[in-house]
């Protein structure tokens, strides 16, 4: 009867370590959760005030300076930048 005894407490002390473990772990989990979508959150915005100022400077530029040169673009992430107008351009400043 003594060994059954053990065995209950035994088993009643690994359900309740098991439940406390869970508790934890659910906090640990959720609080890591909370944490990605607020660095989500914040990451969104960041990129949202980063895309307002290029417009905000886009279109403060005065019409002269959009496109200096004459009309060529010279960004070269713009897709309508052409190489060898640039190098035109720039061919004829340095002479």
């Amino acid at each position: 009867m003594a060994s059954s005894q053990g065995v209950n407490v035994l088993r009643w002390s690994a359900l309740g370590f098991g439940v406390l473990y869970g508790f934890y772990h659910q906090r640990s989990v959720t609080s890591q959760a909370q944490f990605a979508k607020t660095d989500r959150e914040y990451k969104h915005q960041e990129s949202l005030i980063a895309k307002a100022k290029a417009e905000f400077v886009k279109k403060s530029l005065p019409p002269e300076n959009k496109s200096a040169g004459g009309g060529i673009i010279t960004d070269p992430m713009d897709p309508k930048f052409d190489l060898e107008a640039y190098l035109q351009i720039r061919e004829a400043d340095t002479a």
